[in-house]
């Protein structure tokens, strides 16, 4: 059964971009272990509105692993210390009585914070407009059985396709690299043949809007594969790579 604890709870207060931050400090009391780590910040809020202060603003959606939304840095890690899980997917009971909880933005220029936690990540929308699409002609579909592709292929597709572009990625790199984001959504398509007819043209795209908007280069410290949500791989890097070399030689 799980136990009540009570912990130091550090949050990041920032009122704009360019506005200076700081931490404010609340003691948190008798917090059930198995409340999730955005149900306590609910807890913590509803405290903050009965005592008519300013409640702690950070991002959060789905509330179940898929969106990526609660991209929150929790005691050094991107959405905290489980592996394989977003903040959202994160219990109390990972944490102990007495503990001292530090909770920080995505730090990154090309991610400026909107208020406290919340962070602006068009970036990564711009970067999937410049390239993570492809042609095809709309109408009635083909048959799914009509273009053959092997088991291993269209697994490792969806592999790259499950990463959710929350940006934990970048919020590990020291660098502040979006390499393994780009890297798994030219992936995507690169392994289909269905995303071969634009793969030199996607991998020059992504990789220049990605260096337009200010996210800084590999070299492959592998924090990005070791905080990924989804566990994706830095093969995929290599994979772009590759791909961006190839379209570069044709040109």
């Amino acid at each position: 059964m799980d136990t009540n604890i009570s912990f130091t709870l550090k949050v990041w207060r920032q009122n704009g971009p360019q506005a200076k931050g700081h931490f404010d400090t609340f003691e948190m009391k008798d917090i059930p272990g198995d409340t999730s780590f955005l149900e306590m910040l609910d807890i913590l809020n509803e405290q903050l509105i009965e005592d008519n202060k300013e409640p702690f603003v950070f991002d959060h959606d789905c509330r179940e692993g898929i969106c990526g939304m609660c991209s929150l840095y929790i005691n050094g890690h991107p959405h905290g210390p489980a592996q394989g899980a977003t903040t959202c997917q994160l219990y109390m009971r990972r944490f102990h009585d007495g503990d001292v909880i530090t909770v920080e933005p995505w730090r990154s220029a090309a991610f400026p914070v909107i208020k406290d936690c919340m962070v602006d990540r068009s970036a990564f929308d711009k970067i999937q407009q410049a390239g993570g699409y492809i042609s095809v002609r709309t109408g009635q579909p083909q048959d799914a059985n009509a273009i053959l592709i092997s088991k291993d292929a269209a697994d490792e597709a969806m592999d790259c396709a499950t990463c959710i572009g929350c940006g934990a990625c970048v919020a590990a790199c020291k660098n502040g690299s979006a390499m393994l984001f780009v890297s798994s959504k030219v992936s995507q398509l690169a392994l289909l043949p269905q995303g071969r007819p634009e793969a030199a043209r996607r991998a020059k795209a992504m990789v220049s809007k990605m260096e337009e908007l200010g996210f800084g280069n590999c070299t492959n410290t592998r924090a990005c594969e070791a905080e990924c949500p989804k566990n994706e791989s830095i093969a995929n890097i290599a994979r772009l790579n590759r791909e961006f070399i190839k379209a570069k030689l044709n040109d």
